[in-house]
């Protein structure tokens, strides 16, 4: 009986879906985070807490893409 490669694990699949959207969850709560500070700091101003989550995104984001480049092992195709 031949064993299936390592690339075409399905756990493999599962944990990178997981791994994508933990990091965004988790990037995004900090950005949340740090908003709230900066709005606290700032007098209460609810722009930065959208500001802060939107940095969170675009973080996770990045992060994202260096993910799927490990996964991919860095190749374009």
């Amino acid at each position: 009986m031949q064993k299936p490669p390592s690339q075409d694990n399905p756990w493999r699949a599962v944990a990178l879906v997981s791994a994508i959207g933990a990091d965004l969850v988790v990037c995004m709560l900090a950005g949340y985070w740090l908003g709230q500070l900066a709005s606290e700091w700032a007098g209460g101003k609810p722009i930065l807490i959208v500001g802060g989550i939107m940095l969170g995104f675009l973080v996770g984001v990045f992060s994202v893409i260096l993910i799927l480049r490990k996964y991919t092992g860095g190749s374009n195709g």
